[in-house]
């Protein structure tokens, strides 16, 4: 058993190089970014465990680095044992033995965290499957908020694992999203903006300066009397990308309560049914509707779409028929 999991232990060690723009940096900090798969507190226990090392020497989590350094990374493979198993209904697209694609409702919370210590995806995933709690996050390598609804991938295999993690890094992963927008962006465009947190809203993220590179294509596919359906494609993964993006752009998504100020502005000019289904439409109205990778044990692409979820759907009607009564 020892030897397995010793084998187990050096097939998963991640071997690195830190780059120019990680000078000056923690170290703990740059591999949380490198290493999105794994908590921060869990890259700092490996660190003091001497499980991790730079060009053959251990340093501490608050230890500065220099870049270029290679650095080795020897996960330690737990059971995540203070996450239970609880019935909450999945939504399966697709699954294997190496991989798990669910269509993700609104309101459920990707994974514990303070404030959602249960009911949340991860819980729901290990009563589906116990072996996952043998996984880094029990498979999750990605996220979406607790209110964006449509697809994820879960990986059910070690192999899996450590191939999404390298998929996502190198930007080859297709996320494709719709998200209904206040206002009429131009027909197409790169949104190439930083995402760090808020200077004064420690709840929300922010383009800054010195924030992390950020990338997001869009192109409208349907303008309406005062807002717009837009696809987004993510180049990169930062948290609460689309929804900054497109805010910073003067265009934030309807129903977003920490980036969509202007949600409800020019309201007026529509009937009452429209306006309150606006201004009654609970959450940020995005949605993951597309997912393409490569699978990690066949090296064959692979793709999946859902339809829009059934709320945003039945808004985005709303406004064609507002559009479609305004024409007529």
């Amino acid at each position: 058993m020892r030897r397995e999991q010793a084998r187990r232990e050096e097939a998963e060690t991640q071997h690195l190089r830190l780059q120019p723009e990680h000078a000056g940096r923690r170290l703990d900090q740059v591999l949380a970014e490198l290493l999105p798969a794994f908590s921060r507190s869990r890259l700092q226990a490996w660190i003091e465990q001497g499980r991790v090392s730079i060009d053959g020497r251990r340093l501490r989590a608050k230890d500065r680095v220099q870049g270029a350094e290679q650095v080795r990374v020897q996960p330690l493979l737990e059971r995540t044992d203070d996450c239970l198993p609880q019935p909450i209904p999945l939504q399966i697209e697709f699954e294997d033995e190496h991989l798990m694609v669910v269509n993700k409702p609104a309101g459920l919370v990707v994974h514990p965290a303070a404030g959602h210590p249960d009911g949340t995806l991860q819980n729901a995933l290990l009563h589906h499957d116990v072996g996952l709690a043998e996984l880094p996050r029990c498979g999750i390598v990605h996220r979406l908020d607790k209110d964006t609804t449509g697809l994820m991938v879960v990986a059910r295999s070690l192999l899996a694992h450590r191939s999404l993690v390298a998929q996502l890094k190198a930007r080859s992963v297709k996320r494709d999203y719709r998200a209904l927008v206040v206002g009429a962006p131009g027909a197409s465009g790169r949104v190439d903006a930083p995402i760090g947190r808020h200077p004064t809203r420690r709840t929300a993220m922010a383009v800054v300066t010195g924030g992390r590179p950020a990338v997001s294509d869009y192109r409208v596919l349907v303008r309406y009397r005062q807002h717009s359906l837009v696809a987004v494609q993510l180049q990169t993964g930062r948290t609460h990308q689309i929804r900054v993006h497109m805010a910073h752009l003067g265009y934030p998504l309807v129903g977003d309560p920490l980036y969509g100020a202007r949600t409800r502005s020019g309201t007026h000019a529509l009937g009452p049914e429209w306006t309150r289904a606006l201004s009654a439409f609970p959450r940020q109205a995005l949605h993951a509707i597309g997912l393409g990778l490569i699978h990690p044990a066949s090296g064959e692409p692979m793709h999946w779409q859902v339809p829009m979820a059934a709320d945003l759907a039945a808004l985005c009607r709303l406004l064609r028929q507002d559009l479609e009564a305004e024409v007529g």
